[in-house]
């Protein structure tokens, strides 16, 4: 393949995950000029596109518009199921809540962002926007911050470069702040997230480490800052991530 049959094979994958991507949560069905507006293609472009998509199953027709086909959810779950995370996890997090009442998340780090693997909404804790699949920057989330601190330093720089964007009421948005919270994270190997990223919302996380010491998930408890008491879940949070990770290959 040439260099130009590459180049135009790139910017055809680019165009078609923008498409798939263009979907926002709540969004059912899209019509073609949506889709076009929202990925800034050419209707024309984004009309073709959408008919190879819906041929592979990746997208379904619903008179006129579009919405996400079940073949996206079949890749997911297989993505997630490979690598054995969320099983594993599981029965640890239902514990977990069971003990505390509050909601518990189970996410990876991508890029600048955690993606959510898995929740379990407690029946104590507020109403959290964090959804499976769904993605929150890093930097305003304990988990996020779990994970960052046993990460390579290229890592937080890229996430430092991206802007510390303000989320909620107390998000670290200065670098140096955020920095020195890290150190103390990765020597306590517990990190907190205090109304960061959301009013009233308090986090405990710790990581997940596989067999080679890369911290590859973090864990954690999610609860209304005036009723959870941080120190005293911080050790359930702590010991159910080590005792989770001795199980992950």
């Amino acid at each position: 393949m040439c260099a130009a049959q590459r180049d135009e094979a790139g910017l055809t994958a680019s165009r078609l995950a923008a498409i798939l991507t263009a979907f926002r949560p709540g969004d059912d069905v899209l019509g073609v000029s949506e889709l076009a507006r929202r990925t800034g293609m050419p209707k024309s472009s984004a009309h073709r596109l959408i008919g190879h998509l819906a041929e592979q199953g990746l997208l379904e027709r619903d008179e006129g518009a579009v919405r996400l086909g079940f073949k996206l959810f079949e890749i997911g779950q297989l993505a997630i199921r490979q690598r054995g995370l969320v099983d594993a996890a599981r029965p640890y997090l239902a514990d977990l809540r069971e003990a505390t009442r509050n909601t518990v998340h189970l996410a990876v780090l991508e890029g600048t962002e955690v993606v959510y693997l898995d929740i379990m909404r407690g029946p104590d804790a507020p109403d959290l926007p964090s959804r499976i699949g769904g993605r929150f920057p890093a930097h305003a989330t304990a988990v996020g911050k779990a994970m960052l601190a046993h990460s390579p330093g290229e890592v937080l720089e890229t996430v430092i470069s991206a802007g510390l964007r303000r989320v909620g009421p107390r998000t670290l948005t200065a670098p140096g702040l955020l920095r020195r919270q890290l150190t103390k994270i990765h020597d306590e190997g517990i990190a907190y997230e205090r109304e960061e990223s959301g009013a009233g919302v308090l986090c405990v996380a710790s990581p997940l480490f596989d067999h080679s010491g890369r911290a590859r998930a973090a864990i954690s408890i999610s609860g209304w800052c005036n009723r959870v008491r941080a120190e005293r879940v911080a050790p359930a949070v702590r010991t159910t991530a080590l005792t989770l990770s001795r199980t992950l290959p």
